[in-house]
């Protein structure tokens, strides 16, 4: 399969790299401080901003700003132990830098931090839960990374593994990819395993010798 696009637009946690181990550590701490369902919270966290998880999980909003820097401090704390996902370091070193960018529900201090930790390189243009006014899967932050490309969204290919996500890449126009095991959840017409075999060249991705899930 060939897509014709003029940018890659990349969620981070899930597609670029696997932060499952800290998330589930930050998480089910700060539930468990709040006599919360652990289970329950680490699994309607992913693709969504920290402030929203928040919003829904603590009644009192006089509560809400230090349960937020609470998670936003326990993620950072465990952002050291997020990988790079097979096929991430070798696909982002390929790309020219004015053809990519991240799109993240996290916040910048912790993409970053996430990002370092995998050995992944910071892209030319980060977009985060702390550059737009409404997360995903509101489509902002994916058009706010086109824009700073200075490419059509139309002409873009987003990556993603959550729901949330793959909603708001269509929202925004672009072709969405789903990415990994949750990405069959999504309603992305094509699902790869991960980013091995992927290409992109003379504005065309390539799956041609990826793993494709769903097609």
């Amino acid at each position: 399969m060939r897509i014709p696009c003029e940018g890659l637009l990349f969620d981070n946690d899930g597609v670029l790299v696997d932060s499952d181990l800290g998330v589930d550590r930050a998480w089910s701490a700060w539930a468990r401080a709040r006599g919360l369902p652990a289970g329950q919270v680490t699994a309607m966290v992913h693709g969504r901003r920290s402030a929203d998880t928040v919003a829904l999980l603590v009644p009192e909003p006089g509560e809400r700003p230090g349960a937020l820097a609470e998670i936003d401090r326990l993620e950072i704390e465990a952002a050291a132990t997020t990988t790079a996902l097979p096929g991430a370091l070798g696909l982002l070193t390929g790309l020219p830098r004015d053809r990519w960018a991240v799109v993240t529900s996290g916040v910048t201090a912790l993409a970053r931090a996430r990002l370092a930790a995998a050995g992944l390189p910071l892209p030319p243009v980060l977009v985060t839960a702390d550059d737009v006014e409404h997360g995903k899967p509101a489509p902002d932050g994916y058009l706010a990374a086109a824009r700073s490309l200075g490419v059509d969204p139309a002409r873009t290919v987003v990556l993603e593994d959550s729901a949330a996500g793959a909603r708001a890449g269509a929202a925004a126009g672009a072709y969405v990819v789903g990415v990994g095991e949750r990405g069959l959840d999504t309603d992305a017409p094509v699902v790869v395993r991960d980013l091995r075999g992927l290409l992109w060249h003379d504005g065309v991705l390539d799956l041609g010798a990826a793993d494709v899930l769903r097609s």
